[in-house]
């Protein structure tokens, strides 16, 4: 091990959470989204991933034509489309509804929207304005504070560890909550996800404060084999749970907040109030159907083989993979090398010998660390450790020639 590889693996995992540059991720694993890219340099890596043979992280970009095959796969396309959220959308509503084992659930155009009423919700009926929630949340990190601004909601933190808090720190919070959020998994934190039983107390001390409890369960489908319960088992211990559809699953777009008939019935009225009674959402509503049908049943196949994929990666010079093991199959790669070297490093492999390593890579603010969000998804299937160590060889070799 050479010097510089001795001082990088000193680097603590923490450390590297804490303070990492913000990126933005896609389904496609931080490969073509990035705000701060160039329109060329995104159509450049489009194209190249699209072209590849074999992917280790994400999946390849799918056009519109794709996603109009996707939509075939959801539903009738020879039926009627929805009207203000019947036909398919009530249809979706149902299906997740009954995966999660709740009395309703109403279909949103956005996530952010769906949270919104969520904690409005809380608020209204308990009359504390004040939520509970993690500041490296959705809530705070990319939604833009909208509960403070919409909602005239505050916010405090049971803790600032890279985790979700614990029973003990819901318990000793100086102010009464009207809300608890608790996000599955963490993605800031490195899709990082509580055990069962801390999971089941922080519910229990959330309601034993008299405080609703809320996940944010962007993510939840992928939450399942760590946790080792189903997904009506673990909604069953939160009061709403907002889930996506484009995440994990891969739909076009939208989410869905499931809870009681009572909350429904409040989330429909606040949905036309905030602008997301939309007239039809059938291509979305199709998409989420085709999802929900192709990936939830893989999903648990993706975690095992993250573990996999994780511990090879972790042998690259250099490498810190967090979480090691991964709770789902998304976790953290930092690499000792310049965010743009890697990302040019991985552009060349992808458009040279057609296979996708990693990429988006960003800056910390660890000097000489980069990290990136590897997400293994059915292409990486057939990666075995052996494949991932030969390519990672080479994906590091073409770093000297920067």
């Amino acid at each position: 091990m050479t010097l510089r590889h001795e001082r990088v693996a000193a680097v603590e995992p923490a450390t590297l959470i804490a303070c990492p540059q913000r990126t933005r991720v896609a389904a496609i694993a931080l490969t073509c989204d990035d705000p701060r890219m160039s329109h060329n340099t995104r159509q450049r890596r489009f194209a190249a991933l699209r072209a590849c043979d074999r992917i280790l992280s994400g999946v390849q970009p799918t056009t519109m034509r794709d996603r109009l095959a996707d939509m075939d796969a959801g539903g009738d396309l020879d039926d009627q489309p929805d009207f203000y959220g019947d036909g398919p959308v009530t249809m979706l509503e149902e299906r997740v509804a009954n995966l999660l084992g709740t009395e309703a659930a109403v279909f949103f155009p956005t996530g952010t929207m769906a949270q919104q009423v969520a904690l409005r919700y809380g608020a209204d009926r308990s009359g504390h304005p004040t939520v509970a929630l993690h500041p490296l949340g959705h809530l705070e990190m990319d939604e833009r504070h909208t509960y403070a601004h919409l909602s005239d909601l505050r916010s405090t933190w049971p803790t600032t560890e890279p985790r979700n808090p614990t029973a003990e720190e819901i318990t000793a919070l100086a102010e009464p909550v009207g809300t608890v959020v608790l996000e599955l998994p963490l993605r800031n934190a490195g899709f990082v996800l509580p055990s069962w039983d801390e999971l089941a107390a922080a519910s229990a001390a959330a309601r034993a404060i008299g405080a609703r409890v809320h996940f944010d369960g962007a993510r939840m489908w992928e939450s399942t084999a760590h946790l080792a319960h189903t997904l009506s088992e673990i909604a069953d211990l939160a009061d709403s749970t907002y889930v996506s559809f484009y995440k994990t699953i891969g739909g076009i777009s939208g989410a869905a907040l499931a809870g009681t008939t009572q909350l429904a019935a409040y989330a429909r009225i606040w949905r036309h109030r905030s602008g997301g009674q939309v007239f039809q959402q059938w291509p979305a509503a199709l998409s989420a159907l085709a999802g929900l049908n192709r990936e939830l049943p893989r999903i648990p196949e993706y975690v095992r083989h993250a573990r996999t994929v994780a511990a090879a990666l972790a042998t690259l010079p250099g490498a810190l993979v967090y979480p090691e093991p991964p709770h789902t199959h998304r976790f953290r790669l930092w690499l000792p090398h310049p965010a743009e070297a890697l990302n040019d490093a991985a552009l060349a492999l992808a458009e040279e010998e057609k296979v996708w390593f990693a990429a988006g890579w960003q800056e910390t603010n660890v000097p000489g660390m980069a990290m990136t969000e590897i997400t293994v998804a059915a292409p990486a299937l057939g990666w075995t450790t052996d494949d991932i160590a030969e390519v990672g060889d080479r994906f590091i070799a073409r770093l000297a020639d920067h």
